[in-house]
């Protein structure tokens, strides 16, 4: 079974030397996604913009894939703060709403471009 690069000019490209995710079968892991804006490359002003822009860009690369966000089983959620989890769970509720995948949520000392959150995730079909 080959594996399959996944790639959308619908979200950011790459900050770095990997892909925005790898499809093999029925399996989509994807790189992290952080709140960067894709016409532009910068980041969203905040941590609930930069929330709701990681997660739209998720769901461009679920829909390149042909996945949707009820496929997604595993997410993990970086935070340049911890003291931001609140802020970020009730945008990440209200985005998976029934469709809950498991989850981790770490703080993390710094994320590229310092970025206040960065997420990643893997889908199964």
């Amino acid at each position: 079974m080959e594996k399959k690069i996944i790639n959308t000019d619908k979200a950011p490209a790459a900050v770095g030397p990997y892909v925005q995710a790898i499809q093999k079968g029925n399996m989509l892991y994807a790189s992290g996604q952080l709140g960067l804006v894709p016409e532009t490359g910068v980041l969203a002003e905040g941590v609930q913009a930069q929330t709701k822009q990681s997660l739209a860009n998720i769901q461009a690369v679920l829909d390149e894939a042909g996945f949707a966000k009820e496929d997604v089983v595993k997410t993990t959620v970086f935070l340049a703060d911890i003291r931001d989890f609140a802020v970020v769970n009730e945008i990440y509720a209200e985005y998976f709403g029934d469709a809950k995948p498991a989850r981790s949520c770490v703080e993390v000392a710094k994320l590229p471009k310092d970025g206040l959150v960065e997420i990643e995730f893997v889908a199964i079909k």
